[in-house]
C-alpha cells in the first residue's frame, strides 16, 4: 500500500520488517529537519541515502533490528522501537531553536489473521514566551498573529515558529517621531540581568539573530508608520534548561522623524544572501558596526 504524503511520520509493517517514512518538514513549521538528525530505535540505524530532492527520509529496517523489542501477547506479536529527532546545535551554543522528539512506533502482528499497518503522528510540548514592556510616550510592544493584523492570543510558540513583535509608540501632542529598538534581551527569569542571557537586538538596533545560521530573524520593511516596526525573530529557547518560559524585555526610543536613520538611531538586519547588514532606513555605512561592535551608544 502507497504511503499517504500527509502523515509527518508514516509507519509500514511489512511480513519481515517495517518501513519508516518522515516528512522533512517534520513540524509544519517550513523548516525541513536534516536526515542527519533522525534515527531509528535504540542502535541508531540510519535512514537510507536521501534524496535532496524528495520530501521524504525513509528508514527499513528488519523488524528485530535497530534495538526493536518484542512483546507477545495471546492476541499478537508485537514490535515496538522509536524515532529520535535529535537537533544538531545552532552556531550559538547558548541557545536552541529546535527541541528533541521521540516518536514510539509499533507494529502489531495478529498471531492469526493478517498483517496490518498503522501511522504514528509525533507530538512535542510547546515553549511559551512572555513578554514585558515599559516606556515612556505610551510605547508598546505586543506579539502579533500571522497577518500582521491582531495581537496574538496565545503567547505560545514551537521552536521553528517566528515570533512577529511590533514595537509602537503614541505621539499626541508631538513632533512627529521615529521608533527604534535598541536592544531586546531573553532570559529565563524576569531579572533581565540574568543569566542565561541572550540579546538578540542589540548595539543600538543591529538584529544581531539575523546574523545566526538558520533564522530568518529580520526587522520588516517597509514600516507601517514611522511610529511603528515590526521584526521577526525565529523561537528558541536556552539549550540545557528544562523550563519553557521566556522573558523578553526591549528598550525602546524614538527620534525626530525629520532626522535621518544614523548609526545611533538605526534598524539593522543581516542579510544571508548579500553576507552584508542592511539598514531598514538610510544607507548602508550605518550598519558597519553591527560587525565591528563599535556602535555609538544611543543618543
Amino acid at each position: 500500500r502507497a504511503l499517504s504524503p500527509r502523515p509527518a511520520v508514516a509507519v509500514q509493517c511489512q511480513e519481515g520488517q517495517l518501513a519508516v517514512t518522515v516528512r522533512r518538514d517534520l513540524f509544519g513549521t517550513g523548516r525541513p529537519v536534516r536526515a542527519a538528525e533522525l534515527s531509528l530505535g535504540t542502535a541508531s540505524c540510519p535512514p537510507l541515502s536521501p534524496d535532496p530532492a524528495q520530501a521524504f527520509i525513509t528508514f527499513v529496517a528488519a523488524l528485530h533490528e535497530c534495538g526493536s523489542t518484542l512483546q507477545v501477547t495471546p492476541d499478537s506479536l508485537i514490535y515496538r522501537t522509536t524515532l529520535f529527532y535529535k537537533p544538531t546545535r545552532s552556531g550559538n551554543p547558548l541557545i536552541v531553536r529546535a527541541t528533541s522528539a521521540e516518536v514510539p512506533i509499533e507494529c502489531h502482528y495478529p498471531r492469526r489473521s493478517n498483517v496490518s499497518s498503522g501511522a504514528v503522528h509525533p507530538t512535542w510540548a510547546p515553549f511559551r514566551s512572555t513578554v514585558a514592556a515599559d516606556g515612556r510616550l505610551r510605547f508598546s510592544l505586543r506579539l502579533m498573529d500571522e497577518e500582521w493584523s491582531r495581537e496574538k492570543l496565545s503567547n505560545g510558540f514551537q521552536l521553528g515558529d517566528s515570533l512577529r513583535f511590533q514595537a509602537d509608540v503614541t505621539s499626541e501632542g508631538h513632533v512627529p517621531l521615529r521608533l527604534f529598538v535598541d536592544q531586546c534581551v531573553a532570559t529565563a527569569t524576569p531579572d533581565r540581568s540574568s543569566y542565561p542571557r541572550y540579546a538578540f537586538i542589540d548595539l543600538g538596533g543591529c538584529l544581531v539573530d539575523s546574523r545566526a545560521e538558520d533564522t530568518g530573524s529580520a526587522f520588516v520593511s517597509p514600516r507601517p508608520r514611522l511610529e511603528s516596526l515590526r521584526f521577526l525573530v525565529d523561537a528558541f529557547k536556552f539549550a540545557g534548561d528544562a523550563g519553557n518560559l521566556l522573558y523578553i524585555s526591549c528598550h525602546l526610543r524614538v527620534s525626530p522623524a525629520a532626522q535621518a536613520p544614523n548609526p545611533r538611531n538605526k534598524a539593522c538586519s543581516f542579510s544571508k544572501a548579500s553576507g552584508l547588514w542592511a539598514p531598514l532606513e538610510g544607507t548602508a555605512a550605518i550598519c558597519s558596526c553591527c560587525d565591528t561592535g563599535s556602535c555609538p551608544s544611543p543618543g
